[in-house]
C-alpha cells in the first residue's frame, strides 16, 4: 500500500533494556523523515525490560509501509526488539462475548457506533439469546453458542476459536460473559482475551456479590479489566476504577454504580489495547495513557 505524505504510524517495541535504544530509534525516524508526535518509554528496573510507543508521521521517504518496516529490521536485530509498525488508523477486530447482562455490551456497541472506540466489532457471541436484539439493532452479527454439558462446552469453545479465525479477529472481549474458559482456550488466546469483573475479588466470590458487600459495609466499589490467563480473574490488569459508597447506599445502588464502573473500565481497556498502549510485563502491564 502506497503511503501518503504525513501518514501517521505507531511504533511499539519491547526488549531487554540497554543503553542507546531511544537514541537509535529517534535517529532512525529522523533519517526516514519521521516527525515524532508523541513518544513514551519505560524501563522496568526489576525485570530489566524496556517498553516504547512512538506515534509519528513521515514525509514519504519510504513509498510503502513495508519499505518502512524493512528499513527498521537492522535495528530490530541489533537490539532484539519485539516490535510492530502499524498505521495509526488501524482498527483491530474484536468479538464480544456476553451472557445476559447488557451494560458492558451496550456501552461498547454505542461507543463503537459513535466512533469513539477505535475497533471493528466483527460479531457478538453468547450462550444465551437474551441480547440478540441489541446486536441486531447495531447491525452486528449475533451468534448463539449454547453450553449444556462438558462435551458441548468443548465444542462451543472450538466454535469460538474457529469464528475468530474465520473473521480474522484480533481479540475476544468478555463483556460480562459468565462462563469460565478452559485452560486450553485461554492458552490459545494468550494475550488476546480481555475480561471485566467487579473489584471485590478475591472477596465476595460467587452469587450476589454486591449484596454481600453491602452486608459487610464496604466503602469502595470498583471494577477491573485484565487479560485472561489460566489463573481465574488474576491475569495482568489493564485498568481499574473505584467509587466511594456509604451507609446510605442500598444493594441496588451498589449494583447500579458497579455496572456503570464496569462499562467504563472495560471500554477504556479495550480502547487502550486497540491503540497499542498496553504491554504485558510478566503478571503486570505497562500502559501508556
Amino acid at each position: 500500500m502506497t503511503k501518503a505524505p504525513h501518514d501517521e504510524y505507531i511504533l511499539t517495541l519491547t526488549c531487554k533494556d540497554k543503553t542507546g535504544i531511544v537514541a537509535h530509534v529517534s535517529s532512525f525516524l529522523a533519517q526516514n523523515d519521521g516527525f515524532i508526535l508523541s513518544s513514551q518509554q519505560h524501563a522496568d528496573l526489576a525485570t530489566g525490560q524496556f517498553f516504547m510507543r512512538v506515534r509519528f508521521h513521515d514525509a514519504g521517504r519510504c513509498p510503502t509501509l513495508q519499505c518502512l518496516r524493512d528499513d527498521f529490521l537492522p535495528l530490530t536485530e541489533k537490539f532484539q526488539f519485539n516490535w510492530s509498525i502499524e498505521r495509526a488508523d488501524t482498527k483491530p477486530k474484536i468479538i464480544i462475548a456476553v451472557s445476559r447482562g447488557s451494560h458492558c455490551l451496550n456501552d461498547l456497541l454505542h461507543r463503537w457506533r459513535t466512533g469513539s472506540l477505535p475497533v471493528e466489532i466483527a460479531a457478538v457471541i453468547s450462550n444465551h439469546q437474551t441480547l440478540e436484539h441489541m446486536a441486531k439493532w447495531h447491525d452486528v452479527p449475533f451468534i448463539y453458542l449454547p453450553v449444556t454439558d462438558d462435551n458441548a462446552r468443548a465444542a462451543q469453545e472450538d466454535a469460538i476459536v474457529a469464528l475468530m479465525d474465520d473473521l480474522d479477529a484480533d481479540y475476544l472481549v468478555l463483556a460480562r460473559y459468565m462462563q469460565i474458559l478452559s485452560d486450553n482456550l485461554v492458552e490459545r488466546l494468550e494475550g488476546r482475551c480481555i475480561n471485566i469483573h467487579h473489584s471485590f475479588l478475591p472477596g465476595f466470590k460467587g452469587a450476589r456479590p454486591y449484596h454481600r458487600a453491602h452486608d459487610r459495609g464496604v466503602k469502595l466499589i470498583g471494577a477491573t479489566a485484565h487479560f485472561v490467563t489460566a489463573d481465574l480473574d488474576e491475569g495482568p490488569i489493564i485498568e481499574q476504577a473505584v467509587e466511594r459508597v456509604d451507609h446510605r447506599d442500598s444493594p441496588e445502588d451498589l449494583i447500579r454504580m458497579g455496572r456503570d464502573i464496569e462499562a467504563r473500565v472495560l471500554a477504556r481497556a479495550v480502547g487502550w489495547v486497540a491503540e497499542k498502549r498496553v504491554f504485558v510485563n510478566g503478571n503486570r502491564t505497562v500502559v501508556f495513557r
